[in-house]
């Protein structure tokens, strides 16, 4: 399945090239996803229109995957990818650039397992079912669990499963296991429990983070709506990381997240305490678009090789990651 969805993401990015002029010279096409961070509240605002003059076409995604695939065919020009579907992106030539990292992923992402599935531990997952969005971080986390834990993979059940559909299988019990994020992830915590997190998985060397991309096409096109779109998101941060709990006991802030997402208001101060949002300043540091990215997009490219999931490993992925946005975002912040 994996292999069928590169072949059609790659052979809409062949179509890339003659595609450019199917759309406004001025349009602004978004694709996000129902990943919980202070920025929604800046979309649910308008912020984002403001800066760039404009109002921008926001279009909604269930994996990193579906945000690929219209990347390459076109569709949208900036797109919130996990670094798996990143790195398998990068790795088959897409024409992006990695310009922003939405948030470093901790507890937000987690392998829950079903009460009455029989899973105590991690050896009991031989011969389960366990449902997972394929090409997305937690696909990643869960090979990486898997191997950390030295259990073939091929003696697990692994599905592919969009994250809206998880706890309807859930429920009926069609699935013994999750590995997803929120809000799905809430629903199957209610009668499961968490055998690791991304926080886990992270700490035994195969971190995870979320990533903003953008074709090459349109930012070297449009760079200020990119540097515009880095500069709010920045400062949706800041003013979150600036008191939590202020920010968190504006209930309309809450409700603007929620609404967005499809999260229980109750559930969204937990979920942003799983992840860590960077400020513009940690965006260009060596840790991150300075350097680090890079290296966790190349060690990510190295396992999913690894792992039979991408063809080869490129030599350089300079071209696919840039700091310049962020910079720019910082200095005039």
């Amino acid at each position: 399945m994996t292999r069928r969805w590169l072949a059609a993401a790659l052979g809409a990015a062949a179509l890339f090239g003659g595609a450019l002029t199917a759309h406004a010279a001025d349009a602004i096409r978004i694709g996000y996803q129902t990943t919980i961070d202070p920025a929604k509240v800046a979309q649910a605002d308008g912020v984002y229109d403001k800066a760039f003059g404009q109002q921008a076409t926001w279009s909604k995604f269930d994996s990193g995957a579906d945000v690929i695939a219209a990347i390459a065919g076109n569709s949208i020009d900036i797109g919130f990818v996990g670094s798996s579907p990143l790195a398998v992106a990068a790795s088959n030539k897409l024409p992006i650039e990695t310009f922003l990292i939405a948030d470093q992923i901790g507890d937000a992402e987690a392998l829950v397992v079903r009460n009455g599935s029989g899973i105590d531990k991690p050896d009991d997952l031989v011969g389960k079912t366990v449902a997972v969005p394929f090409v997305s971080t937690t696909h990643y986390s869960l090979l990486a669990a898997l191997k950390h834990w030295n259990i073939d993979p091929s003696k697990v059940k692994i599905i592919n499963s969009p994250p809206p559909e998880i706890p309807a299988a859930w429920q009926r019990g069609d699935i013994d296991a999750a590995y997803v994020w929120d809000p799905a992830l809430g629903a199957i915590k209610a009668s499961g429990k968490v055998l690791i997190s991304s926080k886990d998985v992270g700490g035994w060397g195969s971190p995870t983070f979320d990533a903003w991309i953008v074709r090459k096409d349109f930012a070297d096109k449009h760079p200020d709506v990119v540097a515009a779109f880095a500069r709010v998101t920045g400062a949706a941060y800041a003013a979150y990381l600036k008191d939590p709990q202020a920010w968190l006991a504006d209930k309309a802030n809450v409700d603007k997240v929620a609404k967005l997402t499809g999260a229980k208001p109750e559930d969204v101060p937990v979920v942003l305490a799983g992840y860590t949002f960077p400020t513009l300043a940690d965006q260009v540091s060596p840790e991150l678009l300075g350097g680090g990215t890079l290296k966790a997009i190349v060690s990510a490219s190295a396992f999913l090789k690894e792992q039979g999931k991408i063809p080869d490993v490129l030599a350089d992925y300079t071209p696919y990651v840039t700091a310049d946005f962020a910079r720019q975002a910082a200095a005039t912040n």
